[in-house]
């Protein structure tokens, strides 16, 4: 009879170790799927654009390559104003919110508010290219921390009257970018520009019509 008894007690601790084993096993899968319901959708990995020697980097790493061409987009969208000033500029701001710092936007609104008091943004089309012969080199991306850069972009700045040219400009732009990661799904560069590091500075200076009226850039 003790023998009998013996063996169900084995089997009932058997079942018991199997009962818990699978409790274990249960708390387990509910962290891995709380993990994996946490982990981020998309992980934004930045490559310098020449990709024919390979690279090897951390995924968090920013090239300078990238801190430079995202500078230079957002910086030309900004200043796109292919209709009228009055109207165009603070459009380019709002719709460019994403990729600016609340400081930066802050300065723009004021700045475009301020020029369209005086006068400057009135019919006036606006466009910003690189110079040519100075785009990317080595020392155009200065690299502050791990999230922050100053980039110096060489811009040739035109603008008209309706159809009359009356301000063109070679200008160097120092220009503050940070990371920003806030809002991926708005914002897929994880950058953001946070207006100038410095005061721009006029590489040459071209030919203006009489009627050129005064911009801060």
């Amino acid at each position: 009879m003790s023998k009998y008894r013996s063996a169900v007690n084995a089997r009932d601790r058997h079942i018991s170790t199997l009962r818990g084993a699978c409790c274990v096993l249960l708390v387990l899968l509910m962290v891995a799927i709380t993990g994996w319901m946490l982990s981020p959708r998309n992980l934004t990995i930045h490559n310098p654009p020449d990709l024919r020697s390979g690279s090897t980097r951390a995924w968090w790493e920013v090239p300078p390559p990238t801190v430079y061409s995202f500078a230079f987009y957002i910086f030309q969208q900004l200043n796109s104003w292919p209709k009228d000033g009055n109207t165009d500029y603070p459009y380019r701001i709002s719709t460019l919110s994403a990729y600016l710092t609340p400081t930066c936007e802050e300065w723009l609104n004021k700045d475009a508010k301020q020029r369209k008091a005086a006068g400057e943004l009135r019919e006036r089309v606006r466009g910003i290219s690189e110079v040519p012969g100075r785009g990317y080199r080595d020392d155009s991306v200065t690299v502050v921390s791990r999230d922050s850069w100053i980039v110096r972009l060489d811009l040739v700045a035109d603008e008209y009257y309706h159809t009359e040219p009356v301000k063109r400009a070679l200008v160097r732009y120092p220009l503050k970018v940070v990371r920003w990661d806030q809002n991926p799904e708005a914002n897929p560069f994880g950058l953001a520009l946070d207006c100038y590091a410095d005061i721009p500075q006029r590489l040459e200076a071209a030919p203006v019509a009489p009627v050129e009226k005064k911009g801060l850039f």
